[in-house]
């Protein structure tokens, strides 16, 4: 049987990295006290799942050496993209906020599982189709969420204990409400909230596709 390129290796190793850590780090926030199985209710894990799937079915089928269609590399890129804003919104917009930010499961689904993904997205993207006309795809699982949430809130479902939204720019009962602005936390209304990390979304969606098309074009891909 034929080895594995040094690609496919890397990838493979990346692959394994995220199933683990995302397989671990769900567990553990299941597992806490505070939230139990409410935690499958938030974005971080529902996008950890996701990239995990991706990544295992990606591995099966690179042990393989079964052929894929551009769909799937488009469905890795969406994947990835998501994951890529549970990093971002948890580094940047909810750790600062929080005292109990970093321990473990945190690390895992939004660092560890994150990283690993877009690393593994940069080394095997290059095999894809990757064109603009793909960015606005990125905005289904954010959006879908957004539905799923606000649907939540009305029908006052309990997130976390007590509190009827998953994130505070998720709140509709905010001082700011959906479309006001205030001097303190949060700001600004989810609607504002929710445009700003969609223009965010789409430019690092935007960005990636730069990216791997300029990988592209420096090297002949020779893994899938």
């Amino acid at each position: 049987m034929k080895r594995l390129s040094k690609r496919h290796t890397v990838s493979l190793i990346l692959k394994g990295i995220v199933v683990l850590a995302a397989v671990i780090g769900v567990y553990l926030s299941v597992a806490a006290d505070q939230v139990g199985a409410r935690a499958f209710m938030f974005f971080t894990i529902q996008s950890n799942i996701l990239i995990a799937l991706i990544c295992a079915v990606g591995a099966v089928r690179l042990l393989r050496k079964s052929a894929v269609g551009n769909g799937w590399f488009v469905i890795k890129y969406v994947g990835t993209v998501a994951i890529t804003l549970t990093a971002g919104v948890f580094v940047f917009m909810l750790a600062p906020t929080r005292d109990d930010a970093w321990n473990l499961q945190n690390i895992l689904t939004h660092v560890i599982v994150p990283v690993a993904s877009i690393a593994d997205f940069f080394v095997t993207g290059i095999d894809g189709e990757l064109r603009m006309k793909h960015v606005p795809f990125v905005m289904l699982p954010p959006l879908a969420y957004v539905i799923f949430a606000s649907v939540g809130y009305c029908q006052g479902w309990e997130f976390y204990k007590g509190s009827r939204y998953p994130y505070f720019f998720l709140n509709w009962g905010s001082p700011a409400g959906a479309f006001g602005f205030v001097k303190g936390f949060p700001f600004m209304g989810c609607v504002w909230w929710i445009l700003l990390l969609a223009v965010l979304l789409m430019a690092v969606g935007a960005g990636y596709v730069l990216i791997v098309n300029r990988m592209k074009r420096r090297g002949k891909p020779d893994t899938k």
